[in-house]
This record gives structure tokens, sequence and C-alpha cells, in this order.
């Protein structure tokens, strides 16, 4: 059987739409899985339009097969005495379903318990789908939800206006929000109209949409438009659409049967900036930008419709977005005239006006926290060998927030820094402080560049973190999905620019250490940046953090070694060792001695553990202090032999209090020598 389930709703914002076409389809896979309905050779399809979610699988069972269930209930004793049954039992026998009668008795290593064999009878897919389905469409996660029924208590991103629920061609009787679903759906608003499309049978989905002018397969809407841009594009010589993977993305979501026509706007505008132009046409018109063969722009523009109009409407269309883009580049010009009568350094003292934060102060007030901690950063680079321009850095420090009183930046809030840096180059204030200013934000995903200067690097970080140390100094620090002020974004920020930058900064340079509210936090963000980002193992990360992270780029090249090594016999041979010795020394009710006594070594396997680990430490030292963490492990895993003797011959736990004292030593520095670069025991073996 098939099954199709699509929920019909007023449009839903782009940018929640993937998340939600994601969550339905695994939430219906784990239904099906969770009530062994889906058949091996199942097959699972999404969709979504801005209008409509669904899920399409293949292959679906008609109902649960039997199974036959071994139940057992109360011990023997409780369930019979003298031979006849207790209530206990009788109660157990209604419960499954069969006469006392034929209760067995079933020994276990706990002792005898009485049981039963029942059979589950298995329910139909339409039974189960019908009563679980509303739960799973209500569990939706929405970062926005609504109330849209009077008194009733469903919440969801925009109100439902229809339901399909389709196994095959029969409809199931599902209900939710005071929606009943049925087999009719909805086509293209315009093109098609307001009437209703029947849906004969499940398979029938997608072509029933594409008739009525719906693409809900999103991957062929995606590249549908893509080829559009590039058939648009092709009208001016030489010319090419400026690659933007989430405007595309972005308009994927926004339409259901896309076309791309072609606009110009006139020459002149191309003396703004193009930072300016290209936030105009991209954040406020959803416009993709044209740049010729050396990549430089070009006056046109590309807009995505939703809609496939006549060559009459095209142009129409295409002049009424030629006139709402030239008004805004005209603001923009207007701005950006008016903003360059002011200079940046005469903009310093508004920021007093400006409030950062109504407990914290101003915008002046947190300048004059971001210099100091920029200041301490450059003198610590300095020291450390760096090349800053100190003088640079402080200018940029000063500035980094005055466009925040700019007229562009307070039409076009998503230029803010971009401004700053484009009016410092603008009015002469020397290029390492432009690019400084201009990078401040950046990186504002884990997907952007790190700024590409010293100086950018580090008004980043002071930046960041004075913001992250101040909202957490008055309580304001992110709890469960509540980060109301990005501050998990601009930790992954820091994170990201000391691990692909070679500033000789640390996070306690920051001012982390110390603080353990500050410091799990930031450790979230590492392990964060090494999972998500460098696509480490989590156990890896586990291992490699539990041996310290305040160097980030010295935690990934220990996270480096460690995966490379951890699939090699000897490696998890050690890894387990190192489990056992943790369990040992936790389980122990005394406190083992701080050093092993060589004379108190009794047995050959513990004298010869102990030679080796004292030959051995030195030379991971060494490796370890020059960061050649690959040889280090490597010399770590020649432990295993001696590791394997140790604990085949010699019973830590031994009777004798002085001998188990120093056993319990010797394992103590065997972990506490080589787990520097990792925690070994974290690392997870087939074993």
């Amino acid at each position: 059987m098939n099954f199709l389930l699509e929920v019909g709703l007023e449009e839903i914002p782009a940018r929640m739409i993937a998340a939600a076409q994601a969550e339905l389809a695994k939430r219906v896979k784990d239904l099906l899985d969770r009530e062994r309905l889906l058949a091996a050779d199942h097959d699972l399809h999404s969709y979504s339009t801005p209008r409509r979610i669904a899920v399409l699988v293949t292959n679906v069972e008609v109902a649960q097969s039997d199974i036959e269930e071994q139940l057992t209930g109360p011990s023997w004793s409780v369930a019979f005495k003298n031979g006849e049954p207790t209530p206990a039992a009788h109660a157990f026998a209604k419960r499954a379903g069969i006469d006392v009668a034929a209760l067995q008795k079933t020994t276990t290593g706990k002792g005898e318990y009485i049981s039963a064999k029942v059979l589950r009878k298995g329910r139909t897919t339409l039974e189960i789908l019908t009563e679980q389905l509303p739960k799973e469409i209500a569990s939706i996660y929405w970062p926005k939800n609504m109330y849209w029924r009077a008194g009733k208590p469903e919440r969801f991103v925009r109100p439902v206006k229809w339901l399909v629920a389709l196994l095959d061609h029969q409809i199931v009787p599902v209900e939710f929000a005071g929606v009943h679903a049925a087999n009719l759906t909805y086509g293209h608003r315009i093109l098609h109209g307001d009437s209703a499309l029947t849906i004969e049978h499940a398979a029938d989905y997608l072509g029933v949409l594409e008739a009525a002018h719906v693409t809900a397969d999103v991957e062929l809407r995606r590249h549908r438009i893509r080829k559009d841009l590039d058939a648009a594009t092709r009208a001016v010589p030489g010319a090419r659409w400026r690659e933007d993977h989430a405007l595309v993305d972005a308009v994927t979501h926004l339409t259901e049967w896309p076309s791309v026509i072609l606009g110009g706007f006139q020459p002149e505008f191309l003396a703004l900036p193009e930072e300016v132009l290209v936030t105009v046409m991209r954040d406020h018109q959803k416009y993709f930008a044209v740049e010729d063969a050396s990549g430089k722009l070009a006056p046109y523009f590309l807009a995505v419709l939703n809609t496939r109009p006549d060559e009459r409407a095209a142009e129409i269309i295409r002049h009424g977005n030629e006139r709402v883009l030239r008004a805004r580049f005209n603001d923009a010009r207007f701005f950006w005239d008016v903003d360059q009568k002011i200079p940046l350094i005469d903009r310093v003292e508004k920021l007093k006006s400006v409030t950062f934060q109504k407990d914290l102060g101003s915008y002046y007030a947190k300048t004059e926290a971001n210099l100091k901690i920029a200041e301490s950063l450059a003198a610590l680079s300095l020291e450390r060998g760096a090349s800053v321009d100190q003088a640079a850095l402080v200018k940029a420090a000063e500035l980094a927030k005055t466009d925040l009183t700019a007229e562009l930046v307070k039409e076009f809030t998503e230029l803010q820094g971009i401004v700053g840096g484009l009016y410092a180059r603008a009015q002469g204030l020397g290029e390492a402080v432009a690019e400084a200013i201009y990078w401040q934000y950046s990186p504002a995903g884990i997907e952007d560049p790190i700024p590409p200067t010293t100086e950018g690097q580090l008004l980043g970080l002071a930046d960041r973190f004075q913001t992250i140390s101040a909202m957490f100094g008055i309580g304001l620090e992110p709890t469960g999905s509540k980060d109301p002020f990005g501050l998990r974004r601009a930790a992954n920020g820091i994170v990201k620019i000391l691990a692909e930058s070679s500033l000789p900064i640390r996070l306690s340079d920051l001012g982390v250490a110390g603080n353990d509210t500050l410091s799990n936090f930031f450790r979230e963000r590492v392990e964060f940046y090494l999972r998500e980002v460098k696509g480490f193992a989590y156990d890896v990360v586990n291992a490699v953090l539990a041996a310290g992270y305040d160097d980030i780029r010295d935690a990934i090249a220990r996270a480096e070694a460690v995966a490379e090594v951890r699939a090699s016999a000897d490696f998890a041979a050690i890894s387990v060792a190192f489990k056992r010795i943790k369990n040992i020394l936790r389980q122990s009710a005394e406190k083992e001695s701080v050093s092993v006594s060589q004379a108190a070594l009794i047995d050959a396997a513990e004298r010869n553990l102990f030679e080796h680990v004292t030959r051995l430490d030195p030379v991971v030292s060494s490796f370890r202090q020059k960061g050649e963490y690959p040889a280090a492990l490597e010399q770590v895993a020649t432990l295993r032999p001696h590791v394997d003797a140790f604990f085949d011959k010699v019973m830590v736990m031994a009777e004798d209090p002085a001998v188990r004292q120093n056993r319990l030593a010797l394992i103590a520095t065997v972990l506490g020598s080589f787990s520097s670069i990792a925690d070994f025991s974290e690392i997870v073996t087939g074993s």
C-alpha cells in the first residue's frame, strides 16, 4: 500500500518550511517503524510548498503481523499458596487475557515466576494511523506558533486549511484542529483557483498537483529555478548570475510554480558600493545580482516569480520590479550622501544615546569595554610573536559601532558593520581600520569565513566576548532553546576565529577560566564545532575535551590524531584498558598513593608495566609538547602488551593494603601520564 499525508496551511514562513518538512517525514517514518508497518522495500519521500507539507510512503503493510509474547508476572510463591491461585495470579491472568489454569512457571536467575504466552493480534494500518497521526502532526516544532480557533487548544505555525490522508485510494479518517482528512487538495492559488482537486490514489499526488501548477518536489523546484536563472541571464552577453545558495533556498520555499524574469537598473547606481546594491536586491527584494565576466556587478537583476506570466504580463511585472528597485537604490544613495556629512569619529559621542541592553547601558559603554579587551588581546598577541597593528585595532574598536547612528544602517540593518567599514575607507581612516570594522560580525554562521586580518579577528573576539560575559553577568545566559541575544552564535564565532586563525590566543586569555558557567558554555560550543563543523565522532570529541580545550587549534590537532588511530587493534585495546582503570579507581574505597613505590612491586608483570611507563612517559611528553600527536599516540599504543599482561596476571585489589595501594597508584600513574592528549576511556570500541 501507499500512504499519503498532506497538511495544507495558510502561507508558511519560508525559513521554517525545510525543517518542518523533514520533521514530518521523520515522525511518519518513526510511527510506521514503531508499529511494524513498513515493508523491507519501502520508500519515503517528503514534499513541501509555501502552502503544504507532505509525506508519501510506498510499500506500507495493510496491518501489523500477529506476535506471540511471553509475559512475566509476580513470583510463583506470591501467585500460588498451597497450590491454589491467589488474587495476584487471577489479576495477572485477566491482564494477559487467559484462564488462570494456563499460567506457567518460569525460572530465572532471580527465582521462580508465573508467566503466560499470549498472542497479540495485529491492528490494521488504518486504525493505527487514525489514532496516532493527530499527535504526530501536533508535535511538529515551529519557531513560532499561533492559536486561530477561539477556545481551542491546538497551536500551529499557521491555520490548517485541509488534510489529505490516503492509504492507496482509502481515506484515513484523521482529524486535526477541526479539519477532517479527505482526498481533496488545492493547486496554485492564482493559476488554478480555489477549486479542490481530487486525488484518487496516493500515488497520483505529484501528478495531480503538477497539472494544477504546483511543483511539490522541492529539489525539482530548486532545479527549475536554477535552470531558469541560467536561461534568463543568457540575454545579457557574457553575464552570469551571482551564486547565492541561501537565496536559492529562500525563493524555492517561496514559490509553487516558479519562473524568472530579467530586469535592469540605471548604471549610475553602480557608483554605490556593491555591498549596498546587493543587500538591497537580495535581502529586501529577493533579487539575484548579475555580474559580468570579470565578476563585477552589472546593471541587471533576476526576480523569481511564483507564476509563469505571458509576455505582456511579464513586461508589466518587470517594469514594476524595476520601479521598486530604483526607489530603493535612490534611498540608499540619499542615505549614503547624508551620512558622509558626519565622520565616524564625530559619531562616537552619539553612541551614548543608543542602548545596548537596558541593564548594561549604551553602546558607548560597550565600546569602552570592547576597547579594554581588544587592547589586552593585542598585547598578548604581540608578546607571543604575532603581528598586530595595535593603533589600527584601537581605532577600529573605538569606531566599530558608530555606524549604528548612520541613516543607511537604520534603513538597511543588514549592513551593520559593513557600512562602518565602507565609511572608514571612504573617510581615509586606513585599510586596516576599515577591514576590521567591515568584518567585525563575521562569521555570523558556521559556513561564513572569519575576518581576513588579525585586527578584524581580535576585534571580533573582543566584541563577542564582552557581550557574552556582560549578559552572563546579569543572568541572561541561554536556557534550553531560548537564546534571544544570540549568545551561542557569538560563542560559535569566537571558537571559529580561534580555530581557523593563527592568533596565539586561548579561551582562558578571554577570561573563560575560573567561571564554571562560562566554561561549561564554551565547552558546549567547542564540542559543537568539533562535531558539526569538523565532523569528528562524538566519542573522539569527548575524549579530547576531557583532556582540555583551552587551546582550540591544539584540541583539533589532538582530535585528528585520535580519529586517525582509533581503529587500530592496539589503540582499541588501550581504550578498553583505560576504561577498566578508571572503573577500578572510581570504585576503590581507599585513596591511592600519590606515587609508586618501586620496591613494593612484587609481581614481574607490574614491574614490567612500571618500567615501560617510566621509559615511555618522557617520550610521549616530548611529542606532546611539540604537537606531534600521531607519533605520541603510536607510543601510547605500545603499552598494550604490558597492560594486558598486568591485568592478566596481577590482582589490583590485593588483600595486603600496602600492595593494593601501590597497585592503585601504578594504574593511576598509567592513566595520568597518558591522558593529556585525550581521555582514551571515552573511546567507544567494538568490544
